[in-house]
Parts: C-alpha cells; structure tokens; sequence
C-alpha cells in the first residue's frame, strides 16, 4: 500500500472543497475520508479512481437527502492512495470499524465481510471463518477480501498449526481422530493424541502469525 496521503485543510466547505480537490486527484484506487469541522469522520469510502469517484460528490443534482447532508457537512478531506482495489476495499472495512462514521450506516457492523476467527470459549480453541457480530468469544483477523482468500489461509493454517475446524457438538462426541487428522490438518485434541497444553501453545503461535509476527512464528515452529 502507498504511503502517499493528502491532508489539507480548506476554507471551503461542501460541494465547493470536494470540487476544489478533485482538481487534484489521481486517477488511482484508494480510500476517502469525509470529516466535518470539529475533525470527526462522516464518511469513508472506496474507489477505483479517487477521481471519478470523489468528483460525482461536487454535482450539483442526483443525491439522496443523507449524502446532501454529508456533503453540506464537509469540512475536510483526506486520501489514501493504494496499489490495487482489493487494498482500497481492505482499509475501507478497517478505518469504518476503527472511526464508525456516522454516514456509513450500512457497513458499520462489517457483516458483509470475511474474518478468520480463533475461537476461544471451550477448552480447545476452534479455527474458522465467520462472518456477521463479533459476539463470540475468541480472536477475529480480517477483514479478507474474499470467501476465498479465507479459504485458503485457514487451509494453510490448518496444515502448519494443526488446530481443529471441527464444531463442538462433534468434538465433544469423538472416539477416535477424523479424516483431518490423518492427512495432517488437524492434532487430534478431541482424543487426547496431543496434551492440552501443548494444543494452547499451537494456538498461540497460530495468534502470533495472523498477528503478522511471520518470523516470531517461524521461529517458534522451528524450534
């Protein structure tokens, strides 16, 4: 992701501030921030091409009366610029979970995207994928772009940490290991072939890669 940002503050406000900076925007993916004059986000959105996208915003005609409202609010503005939209689409979902602006009602809760979810309320933890409220009780990575990119890293995951995918209902019902543990996905708590203890240090190393210490997880994996 670039680290090219813009942080300007104008004496306009409205249509005529977004006007005036789209005079300056690159024909590139990334990421913009609405903020009204005490500096709180009213909005953060996507684009393909922070052009086209922010200029529809300086029309005069065609809004609904939620966005007049948050255009006439527009203090300032800032930009991200990102290497791809995938990226843009990623920091989207992050800064709308991290400043919850008041004019991104719909996507607020984060429902319609992906996370990889450790799950922590039984006594040998669950890896999945999880969409919706974060209400379980656990460790949540993501967003993912995609069901897919979810799949595959849970699929890698599975394969260097051995955690289990399995429901509770079916762990507590086992008597003897599945067919993930016999192609090597999963250790096979749910029958006593590895100590608890060491099941919770496999869960922690798994934390500490999804938490992007790569290195620390190598090292740990190695040893």
């Amino acid at each position: 992701m670039s680290d090219e940002t813009q942080d300007i503050v104008h004496p306009l406000r409205g249509a005529a501030l977004i006007a005036d900076e789209v005079a300056r925007l690159p024909g590139k993916p990334g990421v913009y921030r609405m903020m009204n004059d005490a500096g709180d986000a009213l909005y953060v959105g996507k684009a393909k091409s922070l052009r086209a996208r922010v200029s529809a915003y300086a029309k005069s005609g065609g809004h609904s009366n939620r966005i007049m409202r948050m255009i006439a609010e527009t203090a300032r503005m800032e930009f991200v610029v990102t290497a791809t939209e995938t990226e843009a689409l990623l920091l989207e979902a992050n800064l709308i979970k991290q400043l919850k602006p008041r004019y991104n009602v719909l996507f607020r809760d984060d429902k319609s995207f992906a996370y990889i979810l450790i799950a922590e309320d039984h006594e040998a933890p669950q890896i999945l994928k999880h969409r919706g409220a974060r209400k379980r009780k656990g460790a949540y990575y993501g967003p993912f772009a995609s069901a897919g990119a979810v799949n595959r890293t849970l699929n890698t995951l599975q394969k260097a940490f051995l955690l289990r995918s399995c429901p509770d209902s079916v762990f507590d019902n086992r008597t003897r290991p599945c067919l993930l543990h016999q192609i090597k996905r999963c250790s096979a708590p749910c029958v006593g072939l590895i100590s608890a203890a060491a099941y919770r240090e496999l869960v922690e190393e798994a934390k500490t890669f999804l938490d992007g210490d790569s290195q620390g997880a190598q090292r740990q994996l190695s040893k």
